[in-house]
């Protein structure tokens, strides 16, 4: 039987085998608003990007709030040998960075959302570089897919697994046991771009529009006042 928007039952199986319990393991969890998550269609779950280990944390609440997480993956990993094989296997898309094939990821993204999959989305392209660890501006991808396609956006945030591994180290700090919080929006309101080209201007508001949607959600975890200007790395 087709399952368009899910792996096969060998991939989505040795997955769950592997990362529900160690994500059980490693971090306790503050999952919030999860009921926020459509069930069925397509969607874009755009969040913030903290650390290496927020994609296999975020894919178990995902997967516990009845979606299957398809993720955007460096095109490098599907190279490496049965790592590839897996990325495949789980529907990951492969992401050309600074290339004439830059484009084929939206693409096959606009196909996934066609197919009714729900895709993480990380509108950063990186982990933050925020000193205080507050969402950065966004690139327009995930707004160009929004608008193109008629997906709901639905910005989440989470806050802990930098504690867990902060970026750019490779030795994860286990102990104490760090508690990985998330907390789910109302779908991002883009109509006032509904029927709008897709130009640099209207992608950049949309973007901000759902940068400012999970920040709002973050700001609600860590229980602090965001910045009135998020951190923009071209400008530093």
């Amino acid at each position: 039987m087709s399952r368009p928007t899910r792996p096969s039952r060998f991939w989505e199986t040795l997955a769950v085998v592997i990362v529900k319990p160690l994500s059980r393991l490693l971090v306790k969890r503050d999952w919030r608003h999860g009921e926020r998550i459509p069930h069925t269609g397509g969607v874009i779950i755009a969040t913030n990007h903290l650390s290496w280990t927020d994609p296999v944390l975020l894919s178990h609440f995902l997967y516990n709030n009845g979606r299957w997480p398809v993720i955007l993956a460096k095109a490098a990993l599907f190279k490496v040998p049965f790592l590839g094989r897996a990325v495949t296997g789980l529907l990951a898309i492969p992401v050309h960075r600074g290339s004439a094939e830059a484009a084929k990821s939206l693409r096959a993204s606009s196909q996934r959302l066609h197919d009714g999959c729900a895709i993480l989305f990380y509108p950063e392209g990186t982990c933050t570089r925020d000193p205080n660890l507050w969402p950065m501006v966004g690139k327009t991808g995930a707004a160009r897919l929004a608008l193109e396609s008629g997906a709901p956006v639905i910005p989440l945030a989470h806050w802990g697994a930098h504690e867990l591994l902060p970026y750019g180290e490779k030795r994860p700090r286990l102990f104490p046991r760090k508690t990985f919080r998330v907390s789910v929006g109302p779908p991002v309101d883009l109509s006032k771009y509904e029927g709008k080209q897709p130009h640099a201007d209207v992608l950049r508001e949309a973007t901000a529009d759902i940068m400012a949607a999970i920040t709002e959600q973050l700001a609600e975890l860590r229980g602090e006042k965001a910045p009135e200007m998020p951190y923009d790395p071209a400008r530093r």
